[in-house]
């Protein structure tokens, strides 16, 4: 089922996201994690691709071997940053095979070594580029990523949102957002792009904080921002594992919460391949 109809259907909805992991102990841990998160009865689940298609191998046997297991939706992520039309093709062909009507269009990280964007010769060099090609295949529901916060090899909100715009106009169908930890992000995020009349469904990105040195690189990698507050409760519990995760479940429970009663379609959360941290606040929140 496509997630545009998911959604239609189930109000709100919960997804979760997992990464293939590199070793064969990872892969047993992940397992484990999905069989513990099936029981909550998630809308979908995305399955990661690396940038450069550097995770296509794991990620196609992934989504393989949980189709055969699971029964609810996968939506796997495309990335067509280096990619070439024969091989996305390629791509698209057994993703189709695999009766997966979902993909997560991208553009994906660029390798520091990689050349300029001026220089890069290939057929697709923006998220955009990728949604078009994708949507002439046919029989896919395209979602794209949002950034509430701006890119972060973006220059500004309103240029990013125009980039948004080029996404839905090529054919995406719904937007998945990067996580941030203050929910005004996500209701100015909104706001901006319905005046740019942008109308599909805009589903939240929610992580769990589990670890004191866990948001330092989430910071690098994606650029959210920590209010002093957050980095008050962390320094404080700097030493105690387990106050952290307790207090990083119980302000994502609150996030979720307040965002699910300001009109949000449901929740997708960044699992990181662990459940226990998730489980709480999908217990919590469905007892409300």
């Amino acid at each position: 089922m496509k997630i545009t109809e998911i959604l239609k259907k189930t109000n709100p909805s919960f997804s979760f996201e997992f990464f293939p992991p590199k070793t064969g102990e990872g892969l047993i841990s992940l397992y484990k994690t999905i069989s513990e998160l099936e029981k909550t009865g998630p809308a979908f689940i995305s399955i990661t691709y690396g940038a450069m298609g550097s995770t296509r191998k794991k990620t196609l046997e992934l989504i393989e071997k949980i189709k055969k297991s699971l029964k609810c939706e996968i939506m796997a992520h495309l990335t067509c940053i280096g990619s070439g039309a024969e091989e996305i093709s390629s791509i698209v062909s057994k993703l189709k095979k695999l009766n997966i009507s979902n993909i997560l269009a991208l553009r994906g990280d660029i390798p520091e070594d990689y050349p300029e964007m001026s220089k890069v010769k290939n057929d697709f060099l923006y998220a955009a580029d990728l949604v078009r090609f994708v949507k002439k295949l046919d029989g896919f529901c395209i979602g794209v990523a949002g950034y509430p916060e701006c890119h972060k090899d973006c220059r500004d909100i309103d240029t990013d949102i125009n980039h948004l715009k080029e996404k839905i106009n090529a054919g995406a169908e719904f937007i998945i957002t990067q996580l941030f930890f203050h929910n005004e992000y996500y209701y100015s995020y909104v706001e901006k792009i319905r005046k740019k009349g942008i109308k599909n469904a805009v589903i939240p990105g929610i992580m769990p904080i589990t670890g004191y040195n866990q948001i330092s690189k989430i910071q690098k990698m994606c650029g959210c921002s920590i209010h002093k507050d957050i980095k008050a409760r962390l320094e404080k519990f700097k030493y105690d594992p387990d106050s952290i995760k307790n207090f990083g479940v119980d302000y994502a429970t609150k996030q979720c919460s307040e965002l699910l009663a300001q009109g949000a379609p449901g929740i997708h959360f960044y699992t990181f391949n662990k459940s226990e941290a998730t489980r709480k606040i999908w217990n919590s929140l469905s007892q409300k």
